[in-house]
């Protein structure tokens, strides 16, 4: 946990697949492709779903979003959120349909939120992004950064994480029939 003593609400009920390890919940934000913000406005709740990049020496995690928008109004408004990532692993048969079942892996955190503000830190923020989802991309020789117009007309989020747990199951080798999920046609 990111605190000593973790909220209630960022506990995992399952002790059995609850991660307390730090390092693999860092791993893993850092990994995941994917996240999902979730905000509320007058007892709401809304979810967003979005890229990200987890800064870990500053533990938070940056967004971006369009200038205006419910994120920001949400955000703006209460900052208190709730961010998720996960990963689906392969189903798992049983003889019996309460006990079908599935591998996952996920964390869960709890911070607050807000608008940068500053041209530095978005710009910055924005630059991590683009160097986890396109590392070998270049600034100057594979795109342009940002103009001021382009800076102003992007909202860029800071989640400052509080408390965060993570969970996970996975079958033991030799699990009978196990398969990985593919759409429906």
């Amino acid at each position: 946990m990111v605190e000593d003593a973790a909220p209630q609400y960022a506990e995992v009920r399952r002790s059995d697949r609850a991660v307390d390890d730090d390092a693999w919940i860092a791993a893993f934000l850092r990994a995941a492709p994917m996240g999902q913000l979730a905000t509320v406005d007058g007892g709401q709740p809304f979810i967003n779903s979005n890229l990200f990049v987890f800064d870990e020496a500053q533990r938070v995690i940056y967004m971006h979003t369009a200038g205006a928008g419910r994120t920001r109004a949400n955000v703006e408004g209460d900052e208190r959120v709730c961010f998720s990532a996960s990963e689906m692993g392969r189903l798992l048969p049983a003889p019996r349909m309460f006990n079908l079942s599935v591998e996952y892996a996920g964390v869960v955190v709890f911070g607050r939120a807000r608008t940068v503000q500053g041209d530095a830190e978005k710009l910055s923020a924005l630059r991590m992004l683009v160097d986890k989802y396109f590392p070998h991309l270049r600034a100057g020789d594979d795109y342009q950064l940002p103009s001021q117009a382009e800076l102003n007309a992007t909202s860029v989020y800071r989640v400052e994480i509080e408390a965060w747990s993570g969970k996970r199951k996975r079958a033991e080798d030799g699990h009978p029939g196990v398969f990985g999920y593919a759409p429906p046609a």
